[in-house]
């Protein structure tokens, strides 16, 4: 293993993944946080669009998970901009993670593993592998789906809080929690899981 895939394990596809993912959230921090919630939606749904266009010029196709990932936070981003409540934002994430971990857990139930359908061409694991992969990816999107709800219900969006000298209301709150909380323990989190996946890799 080369020095930088030992400290970065990531590929061009996964790294794409990433920044498509949370690019626009970043955006949607710093627009929200010199305007305001609306301004902030319309960045996510614009950058949004633009990852996607990405995804495609880089990898030549359409990652099946970030493509239905970014059609959901559009949708829900549509929904706040036509009610102007931040709430549409927000909640797309613990519905979207508990239901797709829920699908997660019962693709293993049936023995249909949603991953290894999908990237099996492009990783080469045992079936415990991908079974394992699946399952710990499954528990992530429940715990990540419990502490979005929990940010969202303890942090009112008509209120102001303190932070770290930093004033803001509840869905800024919510966004800093995404990106200092949720982003880096995502990135730990994919890297630790991409080394421990080196263990049950096979030949093509």
């Amino acid at each position: 293993m080369s020095k930088r895939r030992r400290f970065y394990p990531f590929n061009a596809e996964q790294t794409v993944n990433i920044l498509g993912e949370f690019g626009p959230l970043v955006l949607m921090f710093v627009v929200n946080a010199i305007y305001n919630i609306n301004a902030g939606t319309w960045a996510l749904i614009l950058s949004t669009i633009v990852s996607i266009i990405g995804m495609y010029v880089v990898l030549r196709r359409f990652p099946v998970f970030p493509l239905i990932a970014s059609s959901v936070t559009i949708i829900f981003g549509t929904l706040t901009l036509i009610t102007g409540d931040a709430m549409w934002v927000q909640i797309k994430v613990t519905i979207f993670n508990a239901l797709f971990a829920g699908f997660l857990f019962l693709g293993l139930w049936l023995n249909k593993n949603f991953f290894k359908y999908v990237f099996e061409q492009t990783f080469h694991y045992t079936k415990r592998g991908w079974d394992l992969f699946t399952w710990s990816f499954a528990w992530f999107f429940v715990l990540t789906a419990v502490a979005n709800e929990f940010v969202r219900l303890t942090f009112i969006d008509d209120q102001m809080y303190s932070i770290l000298g930093y004033s803001t209301d509840g869905v800024g709150v919510w966004i800093l929690f995404k990106i200092v909380v949720v982003m880096p323990l995502s990135g730990i989190y994919a890297w630790l899981l991409t080394r421990w996946m080196g263990r049950h890799h096979i030949d093509p």
